[in-house]
């Protein structure tokens, strides 16, 4: 029987932009430069970043504004050796926790409508495609989806 490493979820710090960039840069055809997630944590005061470690490396990250009452993923990537692993549900779990004291009542982000393995995690999650933004990416819209954290007043 193999045992699962353990993991660390915590704050992304400047420190962490070199391994979190790298792993960007494998994980999306369009990914974000390094200076971008130094403006997110430099300067963007609705941003809240963690990352997931393994034995000390990063192996995993997620992105959020938290905007009136709303979380907007902007990012979460796990390095390929550690997919299906859980760290991505752990992570957003965690970002969770973090943000619903704020009162943040509904969850969203966009997606391609070709990468169907993001779109079947998150509606496993209980996530709801609602709408498209057209010409969101270089090549491609993006299908929004949503999922209602508290109930609706």
């Amino acid at each position: 029987m193999t045992r699962e490493p353990d993991y660390t979820i915590e704050p992304m710090t400047l420190e962490d932009i070199e391994a979190v960039a790298a792993i960007e840069q494998s994980s999306f055809s369009d990914p974000w430069p390094a200076s971008y997630f130094l403006t997110e944590l430099s300067n963007n005061k609705l941003a809240h970043y963690l990352v997931a470690r393994n034995q000390g490396k990063i192996v995993a990250y997620i992105g959020a504004w938290i905007i009136f009452e709303e979380v907007h993923i902007t990012t979460l990537a796990v390095e390929q050796a550690f997919l299906r692993r859980g760290l991505a549900t752990r992570l957003l779990e965690t970002l969770l926790e973090i943000v619903l004291p704020m009162g943040a009542g509904a969850i969203t982000l966009e997606v391609r409508p070709s990468n169907t393995a993001a779109r079947s995690f998150y509606k496993k999650l209980g996530f709801q495609e609602c709408g498209y933004r057209k010409k969101y990416y270089l090549d491609e819209d993006a299908i929004i989806m949503t999922k209602q954290l508290l109930p609706l007043p």
